[in-house]
């Protein structure tokens, strides 16, 4: 009995010490990081943060220890910059030191470092170079209008639900480049992508979708909705592999027809090439992607832009009468899309990065394995500033994006 007592007592004293000795070289290595509120060992700052509205909690900690500040979101520490000035120095002012994708957790066990969207390093360079160039060559500046005309969803003056009619418009934008086709709207593989689209999408934003970003090592081997948001998100790319196999059988190496083919044709003429980002993986990863990603931030942006101008009829009224007189040269539409992406805020704590390299920022060191994470703030708090698209034009009546405007959009 006493031999056993004094080994439980050994543990906990080894415990103890190792304890003492991991916080010890975390002090060590992050000295000198910004202030933050104290966490708890593997919860981290949990306790402290409401998953229903993780971005109200991390304003409310701004408010004591400023805009740069140390947050652990479980035991996954980061760095959380808040407020126009500090993301822009961030961002902009030393954009190659935090150019780094970080972690994010619900994407991350589908795309594992692959597609333009997740990638790091040299990887996304070349990604990004090619499908911005691709994209223009095939017309990404394709007007909605026509397919908008196309398919006219309900007589005039009927009530509608704009959501999926939005989203199928706007996904068959992308469609139309990424596969060379477009989709019939009441098409039932359709209507199941964009439903698998939503609903992986609003998972992210989800108090279960926040706890999973903190505890996904334990979460991924437990039943509940991340479950299902997973299986969506294999679903889509699935689907995308479908596509790039017909793409595959029927290409014609003098003739692309849409994105796939192009990537396919670039795959070819780099398939000597070791060090090269173009492979099967990335492939259908960045045409999810751009298919996934592309749908539902605009469509969901249209629809409260939608909301606004109903709320805004003299606004409405404006951009109408602007549109009317010359389609060439409009910038009150143009600052009006400005507010109207201030108040939707699709992404207010924008996709996770990581540091680049070893970084001295303001007074502060980031290491290299460090993941920033930056809020816009209270600029873009949409209930304390009222709709106002003057605050997006100059003196001389032209675009600007003044400290209002909405970094990253």
């Amino acid at each position: 009995m006493l031999a056993s007592g004094l080994l439980l007592v050994a543990l906990l004293a080894c415990l103890t010490v190792m304890i003492l000795l991991s916080v010890w070289r975390q002090k060590k290595i992050w000295g000198k990081l910004p202030p933050g509120p104290t966490p708890l060992p593997f919860l981290g700052n949990y306790l402290q943060l409401n998953t229903e509205q993780i971005y109200d909690s991390l304003m409310k900690i701004s408010e004591r220890y400023g805009p740069v500040f140390t947050v652990h979101l479980g035991p996954r520490q980061v760095v959380v910059l808040c407020g126009y000035d500090a993301v822009k120095e961030a961002l902009v002012d030393q954009a190659e030191e935090f150019s780094g994708r970080g972690e994010q957790a619900t994407f991350d066990r589908l795309f594992k470092g692959y597609g333009v969207a997740f990638s790091n390093g040299e990887r996304t360079k070349q990604l990004r170079r090619f499908s911005i160039t691709t994209l223009r060559d095939f017309g990404f500046t394709l007007s909605l209008q026509s397919h908008l005309s196309l398919n006219p969803p309900h007589p005039a003056g009927a009530t509608i639900d704009p959501t999926f009619f939005l989203s199928r418009t706007v996904s068959n934008v992308i469609s139309s480049i990424v596969f060379g086709d477009r989709f019939d709207y009441e098409n039932k593989e359709f209507l199941s992508l964009l439903r698998m689209m939503l609903g992986s999408f609003q998972f992210t934003a989800t108090a279960t979708g926040q706890l999973y970003e903190m505890f996904y090592s334990v979460m991924n081997h437990l039943p509940g909705p991340q479950q299902q948001a997973f299986k969506e998100l294999q679903g889509l790319e699935d689907f995308i592999a479908k596509k790039v196999e017909h793409n595959q059988r029927t290409l014609d190496p003098n003739s692309p027809r849409d994105f796939i083919d192009s990537f396919l044709i670039r795959m070819q003429e780099e398939k000597k090439n070791t060090n090269t980002a173009f492979c099967m993986k990335n492939l259908v990863l960045t045409t999810l992607n751009l298919f996934f990603a592309g749908t539902e931030t605009v469509s969901t942006t249209l629809r409260y832009g939608f909301l606004l101008l109903m709320k805004h009829p003299d606004v409405e009224a404006k951009v109408h009468e602007e549109i009317d007189r010359d389609r060439a040269k409009m910038p009150y539409t143009e600052a009006v899309i400005h507010e109207i992406q201030r108040f939707a805020d699709m992404i207010p704590m924008g996709l996770a990065r990581r540091v680049t390299k070893d970084t001295k920022f303001r007074d502060f060191f980031l290491p290299k394995v460090l993941s920033p994470h930056s809020l816009k703030g209270p600029l873009t708090q949409r209930l304390l500033n009222p709709m106002s698209p003057p605050d997006f034009l100059s003196q001389r009546n032209q675009p600007h994006v003044p400290k209002l405007g909405v970094l990253g959009t």
